[in-house]
């Protein structure tokens, strides 16, 4: 199983301070304590903070990260955990402040002070954040010590208690799509997916498992040539959020392939075990459903996910085949490796179908050509409406997820052209790899649905620790989504 810490809120305490166990947090200016609780705290260290302000490694350390002093005298605390603080820091830095004091934390009861500070309900969820860890499959490791509580102390605790309140509803829905993309593919079938998403109707979000029957009567014929060549069935699963009145949803749509081989077009066997994150993008759906639902959003979503498996077999779509998509248009498979595109396909033609939405986001680990141009900072943001891009990129840059915008037209189209059927799956050549991939999802765009493609391929993992989150899977759009509904859907 994951885990995220329990956060309490409650009132500072001076006279408490030198009996609290475990590691006390605590903001110091630049030039050294300059609020009540860090000038009571140093006076318990008998002036411990101040001399490391006054010393050069103070000066070495950039507002928000974070100094441990070990064993402190006159406390009973483990460590004082010292954050350089400057007083104009924003909401953002403010929330990787706490994701600084997480990571020097590590296990334990953990008091961060938060007295007199500007924006500690954002501290609250950076420690949220960067405190998951994901050892569902591991021994437990006695040596690390026992799983803690952190407390969060400031002036008003029931006020920073009701502005952390959403905050708690997203970093849920984050750590549930870290979960997901985390899982390995043995444990995280379609069947098992589907199960987790089939849960959150505790939560009062209505689900529907449509099964591989369901799908090839509707046409699906594009996703289930995907998943053919598996044991496992494919499937989509339809996730509503109905918070608002009348209004069309919004719809997100997202890639559920939990294993990809790259099926007959074989991907190398060196880090093809990193394909059990090719179900990114649908994580991140389930994962801002799961927030909407669990902070009573008021505003209409639904959440589609198509779930496959890639494999090769006796079964599998081989390349040169010929497969038609729900929209009724023909594909020539030129390479089964790229297999997310004729998942969102199907699934985009069925949102727009059945829920005529407002509006359409589709996110998708799609391309190795999207981490070539932008690396692991921005995910790739395509779209046919200049407005509705702004919206999303807004949101973005709000919740601090890189995101950066690439263009379309139709001269990326032209090589998406057939000798035999309507449309190839791939282009010709690898120039423009992630653009032409948008292209191909375009043509599964009605006229006038604002739409928006996420390739989220450099975003959705990674191979290092961040400032909000352990090495693996980051949970990356949940919060820009959340703030999207917030910001135009919601009245």
């Amino acid at each position: 199983m994951s885990r995220t810490p329990r956060i309490d809120f409650q009132p500072h305490d001076a006279d408490a301070l030198a009996q609290t166990q475990g590691r006390i947090a605590v903001f110091v200016a630049a030039d050294g304590p300059d609020s009540d609780a860090a000038r009571g705290l140093d006076a318990l260290m008998g002036g411990a903070l101040t001399r490391l302000a006054d010393g050069a490694r103070w000066g070495r350390v950039r507002p928000g990260e974070a100094v441990e002093i070990a064993v402190p005298a006159g406390l009973a605390a483990d460590a004082v955990i010292a954050v350089k603080h400057d007083s104009e820091a924003d909401r953002l830095a403010m929330r990787r402040a706490g994701g600084a004091i997480a990571a020097a934390a590590g296990r334990g009861d953990l008091t961060v002070l938060t007295a007199g500070l500007r924006h500690a309900e954002e501290v609250a969820l950076g420690v949220a954040l960067r405190a998951y860890r994901f050892d569902a499959h591991q021994k437990p490791d006695d040596e690390a010590g026992p799983e803690g509580t952190v407390r969060i102390t400031g002036d008003d605790s029931e006020a920073l208690a009701r502005a952390a309140a959403p905050m708690a509803a997203i970093a849920e829905g984050v750590a549930f799509t870290r979960d997901l993309v985390n899982e390995p593919a043995n444990v995280l079938t379609t069947d098992d997916f589907a199960a987790r998403l089939a849960a959150m109707q505790e939560l009062g979000l209505e689900v529907e498992i449509l099964e591989e029957d369901e799908l090839a009567r509707l046409g699906m014929g594009a996703l289930l040539a995907v998943g053919q060549g598996s044991d496992s069935p494919s499937k989509v699963v339809v996730m509503r959020w109905q918070g608002g009145g009348d209004e069309a949803p919004l719809a997100l749509v997202g890639k559920g392939v939990v294993f990809d081989t790259g099926g007959i077009s074989l991907k190398p066997a060196a880090g093809m075990e990193d394909m059990t994150m090719d179900m990114g993008g649908a994580a991140t759906v389930a994962g801002t459903m799961r927030a909407l639902a669990l902070r009573r959003a008021k505003a209409n979503v639904v959440g589609l996910v198509g779930l496959v498996e890639n494999m090769p077999s006796g079964r599998a779509t081989r390349p040169g085949d010929v497969v038609r998509s729900m929209k009724g248009d023909t594909i020539e498979v030129i390479n089964t490796d790229a297999e997310g595109r004729l998942v969102l396909a199907d699934v985009m033609w069925y949102a727009q179908e059945r829920f005529k939405p407002s509006g359409m986001i589709d996110l998708a680990t799609l391309t190795g050509a999207v981490i070539i141009a932008l690396g692991h900072e921005n995910a790739g943001v395509f779209a046919n409406e200049d407005g509705f891009a702004e919206a999303f990129l807004a949101a973005a840059q709000a919740e601090g997820e890189g995101a950066w915008r690439l263009p379309m037209g139709d001269a990326y189209d032209k090589v998406l052209k057939s000798r035999i059927a309507d449309m190839r799956n791939v282009g010709t050549g690898r120039e423009g790899g992630s653009i032409t991939a948008a292209q191909f999802l375009k043509r599964f765009v009605q006229d006038g649905t604002p739409w928006i493609h996420l390739d989220i391929a450099g975003t959705a993992s990674l191979k290092s620790d961040s400032a909000l989150a352990p090495k693996g899977a980051t949970g990356w759009g949940v919060m820009a989504l959340n703030r999207l509904v917030a910001d135009r859907y919601e009245g």
